[in-house]
């Protein structure tokens, strides 16, 4: 049996996103506890953290024609079957060079898994649903991120069993593309430009002269994405906190974005998103701050991290909607292009600066780390919205 309509459409590519955003969430802490355990250095373990992204940054290059000229299916599929096969590889290949290969490669794969559905949906969503469509989308990869890390509890069984659920559930997962119906003819709105790298980087400077400001969001949440589930796992392991207890935290920050995160994207839709976003952002600050006063706390940790995420969870989402908002229609792929590679780009700097906080400072300025980004751009955020207004 085949479906045909939107609702089902979004349904099955949220699913195949939520178990890619399963495989992220358990992955990043798993690693980080492993190597910590076996004495790797904090600052090493936050660039091994860094592979994944770095996958998604280099593929970010090259996967925009491939997307042009199959359509979405055939890259759903590829994604699917390299994140699948690439954590089943895991428990094989014991050596951590290896391992951060094997990153690499799950980052290619999930960028191909979110870019293909992500340029789906923003194309064929209509404008006054978009807000409401895209904050439902990151729910999804969002409660998948959630259960991640308690499922990366089970290393404490045996170590391969995690990996073994991650790859056989991605490996179920991409296999709902063929439920829809037309899905093999479904392609990209054509452009008119043939599809070259160096086009591809063409479109890459129009799209950051016209959205610059929103590819900032997803940058900003790949940070808190990739420092809070690599980094936090050794700053609290050093502080006393058991993987039982990391476990329950790490959770609370996707807890906290799913909480709201349908009512902040559909009230963006009403009073202007960059409006909301700085709203948000001050809050958020404001929330790592307090973390740094009760870093020792386990039940202050666990209600902060759910406010963070009620604050800047979103941020991912916002930015990709409030770029859809000032993109043309057919540079949108090299728009969310550009959101991945600046997601990636916030991902491979999370781990590494939060690492090197904590080697430095003993962990007492984590959480400063965070809110100094923050702080930096919303600043710039507050400056765009002023020369946007003296535009008009």
């Amino acid at each position: 049996m085949k479906f045909a309509s939107f609702r089902a459409r979004f349904i099955i590519l949220s699913l195949i996103v939520c178990i890619s955003g399963f495989s992220q969430g358990m992955l990043l802490p798993l690693i980080s506890f492993i190597l910590e355990n076996r004495e790797v250095h904090a600052t090493l373990n936050g660039l091994h953290a860094s592979g994944l992204y770095i996958g998604v940054l280099v593929s970010a290059l090259f996967i925009e024609a491939p997307l042009r000229k199959y359509g979405f299916r055939p890259m759903i599929i590829a994604g699917g079957i390299i994140v699948g096969i690439s954590m089943l590889l895991f428990p094989v290949l014991e050596s951590i060079w290896i391992w951060f290969l094997l990153r690499l490669l799950v980052g290619v794969g999930d960028n191909v898994l979110h870019f293909s559905t992500q340029t789906w949906l923003t194309q064929s969503t209509p404008q006054h649903k978009l807000g409401r469509v895209i904050a439902f989308y990151g729910l999804f990869f969002s409660f998948g991120f959630m259960i991640g890390p308690k499922i990366s509890e089970l290393v404490t069984i045996w170590e391969p069993l995690p990996f073994v659920v991650s790859g056989i559930l991605t490996m179920m997962g991409w296999p709902l593309i063929f439920l829809l119906r037309g899905a093999e003819n479904a392609m990209p709105i054509d452009s008119g430009v043939p599809v070259t790298i160096f086009n591809t980087f063409r479109n890459f400077r129009a799209v950051l002269a016209t959205s610059w400001i929103a590819f900032l969001f997803p940058m900003l949440f790949g940070i808190f994405e990739s420092s809070l589930n690599s980094n936090f796992p050794v700053f609290a392991v050093r502080n006393g906190f058991a993987l039982s207890d990391i476990t329950w935290i790490l959770p609370a920050f996707s807890f906290g974005a799913i909480l709201l995160q349908v009512p902040i994207g559909a009230l963006g839709d009403r009073v202007g998103r960059s409006r909301l976003i700085t709203i948000l952002l001050v809050l958020g600050a404001v929330t790592f701050l307090f973390m740094e006063l009760y870093s020792s706390s386990f039940a202050m940790l666990v209600l902060l991290f759910i406010l963070a995420g009620v604050f800047v969870g979103s941020m991912y989402s916002l930015g990709i909607s409030y770029m859809t908002d000032i993109t043309p229609k057919s540079n949108l792929p090299a728009g969310n292009l550009m959101a991945g590679i600046m997601f990636s780009l916030g991902s491979i700097i999370g781990p590494v600066i939060g690492g090197y906080v904590i080697t430095v400072t003993g962990g007492d300025y984590y959480f400063t780390f965070f809110t100094l980004a923050i702080a930096i751009i919303t600043t710039l955020n507050i400056s765009f919205i002023y020369r946007r207004r003296d535009m008009a």
